[in-house]
């Protein structure tokens, strides 16, 4: 069983500053290689839990798989992607964020990994989409 199927969402938000980002890069297999200490803070989850585990761990089961089928077909292409995404903390609480994700490449110009940069997401948005969504 997964980390993820044994988290039950709780409704409860968890919240960062607008002046902080959340960090995280992965191999190219999606496994967490680096996350920051906002990424930390905010996710509830230690460092340990986190390094060399695939980046869906956090991935909210209300958030639409469609998104990520996107996002992955973009990044794979040598493309970076913006998205509003909903991610579970390791108690369960949520939080929203606006990615920017990445690919990143090495010397020879092929990719290595990816990168997201996730910062606190416009309300107004988030309104639309909890409005389209019914939540």
């Amino acid at each position: 069983m997964s980390i993820r199927t044994r988290i039950q969402p709780t409704g409860r938000e968890s919240h960062f500053g607008e002046d902080e980002f959340i960090v995280s890069k992965t191999d190219i297999h999606g496994k967490i290689t680096y996350v920051n200490e906002v990424f930390l803070r905010v996710s509830k989850f230690d460092e340990g839990e986190v390094l060399g585990m695939p980046h869906s761990m956090i991935r909210h089961p209300q958030m639409p798989r469609g998104v990520f089928k996107l996002m992955w077909e973009s990044i794979q292409a040598g493309r970076e992607i913006f998205a509003y995404v909903i991610n579970l903390c390791s108690d369960g609480d949520h939080y929203w964020v606006f990615a920017h994700v990445t690919p990143t490449f090495d010397a020879r110009g092929n990719i290595s990994g990816f990168h997201s940069n996730r910062r606190k997401p416009d309300p107004k948005g988030l309104a639309l989409i909890e409005k389209s969504t019914g939540r």
